[in-house]
């Protein structure tokens, strides 16, 4: 499903190159859960970045969905994203002039289905907003809000699911409701799940656990006791 190897991506600044990642060795497969932990600025939402075909590698090899992201162009890359990804963000990210309903019927209009809006009614019935459909983001709390984004999300059946800190605007009861709808519509639907978090709690819900530091991978399957371990010293930040 996603593959790298020797992903680097270098940024331009006036006081020279800065060197985000540096030298990306990864494998994940066909409905893998993988977590993504590390410090704030190891490079860790930009790798997401690049995955998703937002952000373009300075070398090395990106494939992701049997699609060499490098060699594609921005129509291609668009249309790649809207067949097979999927994408959550810590912000939510909803149109706030249009209801649930219709935020999560857009990338369904996108893709061309005719059935947008039963497909989004029963997307939204599944993460327990069928009450909710013509309700607008402002007159949604904060766990209703990242719901409809999780539902948004899924609803076109992507391939492939990165969220950056789905949970981090979320109070640890609210965060806990909506992990468990992300990993039940993950399983519903075998979509492979790669998600940031320095909730560590989470991280163990996935497959594996990637740890990543100034852009290079430190770690990768840790087991329970390591990062136990991690969690006491420096290596998982809380």
């Amino acid at each position: 499903m996603i593959e790298l190897s020797d992903l680097r991506l270098t940024y331009r600044s006036g006081a020279g190159p800065v060197e985000v990642l540096r030298g990306i060795d990864l494998r994940i497969g066909a409905a893998e859960t993988v977590s993504l932990v590390g410090p704030s600025g190891s490079g860790k939402t930009s790798m997401l970045m690049v995955i998703a075909g937002l952000e373009q590698a300075t070398s090395g090899q990106v494939c992701v969905a049997g699609s060499d992201l490098n060699r594609m162009s921005e129509d291609e890359l668009a249309t790649f994203r809207r067949d097979s990804v999927g994408i959550v963000f810590q912000d939510f990210h909803l149109i706030p002039t249009m209801t649930a309903l219709e935020n999560v019927a857009v990338p369904l209009e996108f893709a061309g289905r005719d059935d947008a809006f039963v497909r989004a009614a029963r997307v939204l019935e599944q993460v327990g907003l069928g009450h909710r459909l013509e309700h607008y983001p402002r007159q949604l709390s904060g766990g209703e809000q990242q719901r409809v984004a999780l539902a948004r999300a899924f609803a076109p059946e992507p391939r492939l699911l990165l969220a950056d800190e789905p949970t981090g605007n979320l109070d640890q009861e609210t965060g806990a409701r909506v992990v468990e709808q992300l990993f039940a519509l993950q399983q519903a639907h075998d979509t492979t799940l790669l998600l940031i978090t320095h909730d560590a709690q989470l991280a163990r819900r996935c497959s594996r656990i990637v740890r990543i530091g100034d852009g290079v991978i430190i770690d990768d399957v840790l087991p329970f006791a390591e990062v136990e371990e991690a969690e006491a010293g420096t290596g998982m930040p809380r």
